[in-house]
């Protein structure tokens, strides 16, 4: 797939100084001609596999009710107010990863993946907000687009799906296919489909400090060093037994103090964190695999690629891959940033890696996270 303008007459620079974050932007055409990547069958029978996150949404006399995938039954194509969410289309077919790749003017850090949502007419899932950025993509038919800047965020309560109570609609569009709206974090929107059809909803990463919180603590557990015991030479004798004794909780908290990390730690983890596959992401290595010496040989006359479902990321002399990190030195670096950013190498470019590159691509291939060409 050749490189798209995507955001119309403006620069991603542009994009990311006044509308990321801030405010929508509808941009019309942003792919010219633009036709569904996947049939509704394939869609479809994407939605039937237990590894493929995905839901229907129905609405039946103002009743919303909300279906997590396997989804073995869906309604007649022509019945009305129903949609169907297959998340991550993009691990599943290297055109939808293509598309996705086009949004890499914001790092691969923070790009997600690639929704695609199947409405029935008058399907929908309901006034709502996200709390991430998303760009919404027309792909087949017509759906008509309400936003909101409304400040006023909450839910409607006891229903499957978050929907707002009191929506608003300040601006409205209807989007044909190659249309696109972006739209910031929390911002209102309600999408409508007018007769069947089919958007496109390219999604971006947004961990909660919790959540980060909660994973770098675990990570730390595993590199933390506070030797020796707690003893208590001078104990004297309590006048309340079951009160903890100030000196133990004194010399307690100045050990657990010693527990420090610094930016290095802050890196591996995050680059580890952030590398690491969804927990419905396997890996498939190839059934018979080239013997080195032929992986070698293949690889440098077609050179090598990472699967779709491999994320890479590196900062530093670290590198990471698939929730694996580790240190390299210079001219590794260099070979290991090309197949990062790239998302390819050339077998040129194999010759000046060192043999731990070309072990580790080995290992790499045979796993399933290259692959050959």
């Amino acid at each position: 797939m050749k490189k798209l303008q995507l955001l119309g007459n403006i620069t991603p620079a542009q994009f990311l100084r006044d509308y990321w974050h801030k405010k929508p932007l509808l941009i019309r055409q942003a792919i010219p001609g633009f036709k569904p990547l996947l049939t509704f069958e394939k869609l479809a029978e994407l939605a039937r596999q237990n590894y493929v996150e995905s839901r229907l949404v129905t609405q039946r006399d103002g009743q919303w009710d909300m279906q997590h995938g396997p989804l073995t039954e869906l309604p007649a194509r022509n019945e009305r107010e129903w949609t169907m969410l297959v998340q991550g289309v993009n691990l599943y077919d290297e055109r939808a990863d293509e598309l996705l790749r086009q949004f890499r003017f914001v790092p691969d850090a923070r790009l997600d993946d690639l929704m695609v949502s199947v409405a029935g007419d008058g399907g929908g899932v309901g006034p709502h907000f996200d709390s991430y950025d998303v760009f919404l993509l027309q792909a087949q038919g017509k759906r008509r687009w309400k936003i909101s800047a409304q400040q006023d965020l909450s839910l409607v309560e006891g229903l499957p799906l978050k929907i707002l109570a009191n929506f608003e609609a300040e601006e409205e569009f209807v989007l044909e296919p190659g249309d696109m709206l972006y739209l910031p974090p929390h911002y209102a929107h309600d999408g409508v489909a007018e007769g069947e059809c089919m958007t496109y909803s390219i999604g971006f990463r947004s961990p909660s400090y919790q959540e980060l919180g909660e994973a770098f603590l675990q990570f730390m557990a595993d590199s933390i060093d506070l030797p020796g015991r707690y003893a208590d030479p001078q104990l004297q004798q309590p006048k309340n037994p079951a009160e903890i004794p100030r000196e133990m909780l004194t010399t307690i908290t100045e050990e657990l103090n010693k527990v420090r990390w610094d930016e290095e730690d802050v890196t591996i983890f995050l680059g580890e964190h952030l590398s690491e596959p969804k927990h419905n992401v396997f890996f498939t290595g190839p059934a018979k695999p080239l013997t080195v010496g032929r992986f070698m040989e293949t690889a440098a006359k077609k050179g090598l690629k990472l699967s779709s479902k491999t994320l890479m990321l590196y900062r530093g002399k670290n590198v990471f891959i698939n929730g694996e990190s580790f240190a390299v030195g210079r001219a590794d670096k260099a070979v290991l940033d090309v197949l990062a950013n790239e998302r390819r190498l050339s077998g040129a470019l194999l010759g000046s890696a060192t043999d731990d590159v070309l072990e580790a691509l080995y290992t790499w291939y045979q796993d399933g996270w290259i692959e050959l060409g």
